[in-house]
């Protein structure tokens, strides 16, 4: 029994090392050794959660050979802090910490901030609303403004939708919004603006993330198309540098405005894209800022699943 108990000790120490420094593959396997789990069971637990990942998945994770990167393989994730008896958002810190890079160190924390979202945060918040994500409706149109403060903080951003129905009854949008690095979502406010009230509101403190009931007053039925507007009052956070906007399904044109305050322009903006939230970026590419107006803005024709979103340098 010693020396069990000893080998049990090891392994304990072993797990609380990968936990704090990492990398992902070592702690995901320590706590696995920890457990003293065969991925098989480790995989029959996931299925029991839900969530489908082959052992051969699994190996491969805990190899360093893959990393999890779709949103399936990150609900595995979270599931597996739970399976494993983990601190919660551990492996999922540790996921984000591997994009990390010196001389970029703020996207890495948009990228945490995508992950919690990805591993189970937005899904709460939406099943206490007792709603989810794609609610019936198909985005025709999606036009976003953002507005940045005197202080370079997101102060505002509105959101104006054309949507269509795909089923019978649908009566409400649950609106989104993660602020940035720091926000306050108990100090941010919901404003409908057009065509909606406001329903119930969620919150999420420590990633800053903020759901709202947006209710229509009249039931769609199938094909119907319907317009709404709304705004999200931010402020909360410290100097922003850049806004992203995610989808999980393919949808209609989709325009995003940053608009600047007159004392607190950019030096330089650029647009990028991301396919899921722990992939790279890519598609980056330059933007003209128009100084009249103090904004700058992109237009996508069509919406592809994953991450799009504008980046601006400060003097």
């Amino acid at each position: 029994m010693p020396h069990a108990t000893q080998h049990a000790d090891v392994a304990t120490a072993e797990l609380d090392s990968a936990l704090r420094g990492g990398p992902f593959h070592v702690a995901l396997r320590a706590a696995i050794a920890a457990r003293g789990l065969p991925l098989q069971r480790v995989q029959h637990h996931l299925s029991r959660y839900g969530v489908r990942v082959g052992v051969t998945s699994l190996s491969y994770w805990q190899q360093g050979a893959r990393r999890p990167q779709r949103p399936e393989s990150l609900r595995a994730v979270r599931a597996l802090e739970e399976i494993l008896q983990l601190p919660e958002e551990s492996l999922i810190r540790l996921l984000a910490e591997a994009d990390e890079r010196p001389a970029n160190r703020r996207s890495a924390v948009r990228s945490y901030r995508s992950l919690l979202e990805a591993s189970g945060v937005l899904e709460r918040l939406l099943a206490e609303l007792g709603a989810h994500r794609e609610g019936g409706l198909h985005t025709l149109g999606h036009h976003e403004r953002v507005r940045i403060g005197a202080r370079r903080e997101l102060a505002e951003r509105e959101s104006h939708h054309i949507v269509r129905a795909h089923r019978d009854g649908v009566d409400r949008f649950i609106a989104v919004h993660r602020g940035d690095p720091g926000s306050a979502p108990d100090r941010m406010t919901v404003h409908a603006l057009e065509n909606c009230r406001t329903g119930r509101v969620r919150r999420h403190q420590d990633t800053g993330v903020l759901a709202a009931e947006l209710l229509f007053d009249t039931r769609l039925r199938t094909g119907d198309t319907f317009l709404f507007r709304y705004a999200v009052e931010d402020g909360t956070a410290g100097v922003s540098r850049e806004y992203v906007h995610g989808t999980d399904s393919p949808g209609g044109q989709y325009a995003l405005q940053v608009c600047f305050t007159a004392g607190a322009l950019p030096a330089r903006c650029h647009r990028f894209a991301q396919h899921s939230a722990a992939a790279p970026r890519g598609g980056r590419q330059e933007l003209v800022f128009s100084g009249r107006h103090r904004s700058v803005h992109l237009v996508e024709p069509r919406v592809r699943s994953g991450y799009v979103g504008i980046a601006w340098d400060w003097e």
